[in-house]
């Protein structure tokens, strides 16, 4: 977080007038929320870089977009358009998260460093509302939009294990034709069946349409984003939110649209295996948690309890013989819907025995002698993404290129709407 700092202010500091670095906000540990500002248009641009702590890679992209819109008139002077960079939105998050940050990229040193807050401590979630939230980071974000007005917000994601794709509030035709050209040239797979947006509208491949937020339990708020967040809030100012997920391990499955063989024998296996993992899940919980003491411990320990919430609700969705209680079939799978759903019970189950080795690690000792079974777990799981999926890492620079490219189509197309003069073209 203090290396994005410091590139953004030496970047505004290079183009005095053209591009402004202002604090918006306080995270809950103090630590500044930073805006970068490019061009003095009318009509506003925001981008979310970090929204979630797991997912780095938007800070790179943010600076990218920054470097492109003080190179390229057409982005700021000919669209009278001002490109408003949030640096990070949760930089608590992000620093609990360098243990893997600056490599080597392994599944295996992501897992046994990775955090990511519970689902009531992540910025985007409106779960009570937007005059209720609480978080600091949440309430920047909402005053921002407020204040901005933007024609555009860019929220940017990133998909551990998987392929890129996008979800939006509002269609932008002709996003999946660009998107699927900037995919083809930096090879990104793209992911046709996304666990996210399962429920969801197609807009084109690998392009979903957000629905307006419901209210529902936390188990369906965390499942399925039907929580209000800060994702629709600005649609009162007519903003176009586009979600833009870039992947960091790529599978080549989530991009195969076939039909397959037996989805229901796959269905089966992927609910069997998720409720045998979280059992013993839960079980290893049980032997960590009386151990577990501080801070520290409670922060990871809050995702490792949304998780296990979630996950025997997740197995009866995704098994054909079980009624899950909401009456909602799931829609026609494909390959690469099959190919998610065995990515996404998996993620879940790394996440938890991930976030439990740390409790234990950090606490400086194992009375509960938990950490070889959690060693045998991650080490398996991760050979099963590397070997079962075919899971490759994508460098930095290429998920960041990708985003970048997609950002750029879509501020394309949003001011395409009413654009004075032609804009750059995101391929």
């Amino acid at each position: 977080m203090d290396e994005l700092g410091a590139h953004a202010a030496a970047l505004a500091a290079r183009h005095p007038g053209r591009a402004r670095l202002r604090r918006v906000g306080t995270s809950r540990a103090g630590t500044p929320l930073l805006l970068l500002s490019v061009g003095r248009g009318g009509r506003q641009a925001l981008v979310v870089a970090g929204p979630h702590a797991n997912e780095p890679v938007g800070g790179a992209t943010v600076l990218r977009l920054a470097e492109r819109a003080l190179a390229d008139p057409r982005l700021t002077e000919d669209a009278d358009a001002t490109w408003n960079l949030l640096l990070s939105a949760d930089p608590d998050g992000l620093r609990h998260n360098e243990g893997w940050l600056t490599g080597p990229y392994t599944l295996g040193r992501y897992a046994r460093n990775f955090f990511r807050p519970g689902f009531l401590e992540q910025p985007e979630w409106l779960p009570d509302g937007p005059d209720r939230a609480t978080l600091p980071e949440t309430r920047a974000l909402l005053a921002l939009q407020d204040e901005l007005r933007p024609f555009l917000q860019c929220s940017l994601h990133g998909v551990d294990v998987g392929g890129g794709f996008a979800e939006v509030t509002d269609e932008l035709p002709g996003l999946a034709r660009r998107m699927a050209h900037a995919a083809t040239r930096l090879g990104i797979p793209r992911e046709l069946g996304a666990y996210d947006a399962l429920y969801w509208p197609g807009l084109g491949p690998a392009v979903y349409r957000i629905p307006p937020p419901r209210s529902g339990d936390l188990t369906a708020a965390i499942t399925e984003a039907a929580v209000d967040s800060t994702w629709c809030h600005p649609r009162r100012h007519g903003t176009v939110t586009a979600v833009v997920e870039a992947p960091m391990w790529g599978v080549a499955a989530v991009g195969d649209g076939s039909a397959p063989a037996d989805a229901d024998a796959v269905l089966r296996a992927v609910s069997r295996t998720l409720r045998h993992d979280t059992r013993r899940l839960r079980r290893l919980l049980g032997r960590v948690r009386p151990h577990a003491a501080g801070p520290d411990a409670a922060r990871l320990l809050a995702p490792v309890d949304d998780y296990l919430l979630v996950c025997p609700r997740l197995a009866d969705a995704w098994d054909p013989d079980t009624d899950d209680g909401t009456g909602r079939p799931l829609p026609p799978m494909s390959t690469a819907h099959l190919a998610t759903l065995r990515i996404a019970g998996r993620r879940l189950a790394l996440r938890t025995a991930g976030l439990l080795h740390q409790v234990v690690t950090r606490a400086g000792r194992d009375p509960a002698d938990a950490l070889p079974e959690l060693d045998r777990l991650l080490d398996a799981w991760c050979a099963d993404y590397r070997e079962g999926f075919g899971a490759r890492w994508i460098p930095v620079a290429r998920q960041a290129e990708y985003q970048t490219r997609v950002v750029l189509a879509a501020f394309e197309l949003a001011a395409a709407r009413h654009a004075p003069r032609g804009l750059l073209p995101s391929g």
